[in-house]
């Protein structure tokens, strides 16, 4: 009678785990790399929701035409007009509004002199319309200033700010309210206070 083997059954030796080929990980961390760089230009980019919608629709030298939706309220044009105050006051660099150097190689600044008109219907933003009402006609004048939502006027060092067409004179018309008028070297007020921002164009 033969005896059984009590030797216990050898385990089997696991195989070594293959390592990732180079060219896999070069592709996976390019991979991860794409969607990073994704992710950060979205977040980068995000629209700022404070302000409405907006985009740059004509700009003849320091003058510019922004357009809004029709749907905007006076709260979001005045919230818009105090962002351009704002940037006026703490880095003076309206690029961020999608806005051309007003005054290119002025030793003064890029943005020494610029006016800004803003409106709800794209047609008063385009450029044959802004060209027509610098050009003074009549007609396109008087409409012009009649749908003018509101307005933002840096010179120099003096900047204002409002509500309805911008006054030619010193008296405001019954359509207008400023909002402010000052020199930008005033004190900062507390709503200017330094926070990041970014564009909003539509």
């Amino acid at each position: 009678m033969q005896a059984q083997d009590s030797s216990p059954t050898p385990l089997p030796v696991p195989k070594p785990k293959k390592r990732l080929d180079m060219v896999v990980k070069l592709a996976l961390g390019v991979l991860v790399m794409s969607f990073t760089l994704i992710w950060g230009g979205m977040y980068l980019s995000r629209p700022d929701r404070s302000i409405p919608p907006y985009s740059v629709g004509s700009q003849v030298g320091h003058i510019v035409a922004m357009h809004v939706p029709h749907d905007t309220t006076n709260q979001g044009i005045e919230t818009l007009v105090k962002r351009l105050r704002k940037v006026g006051r703490l880095t003076h660099h309206f690029a961020k509004m999608k806005v051309q150097p007003t005054t290119p190689g002025d030793p003064g600044g890029w943005y020494r002199k610029m006016v800004v008109y803003v409106f709800d219907d794209y047609g008063w933003a385009e450029p044959e319309m802004l060209n027509k009402y610098l050009a003074g006609d009549a007609e396109v004048v008087r409409k012009y200033e009649q749908v003018m939502r509101g307005y933002y006027r840096l010179q120099d060092q003096e900047e204002e700010g409002g509500l309805g067409p911008m006054p030619k004179t010193d008296v405001a018309s019954d359509a207008t309210s400023i909002l402010f008028k000052g020199l930008v070297t005033d004190p900062i007020p507390a709503e200017l206070e330094y926070e990041d921002f970014s564009i909003s164009p539509m």
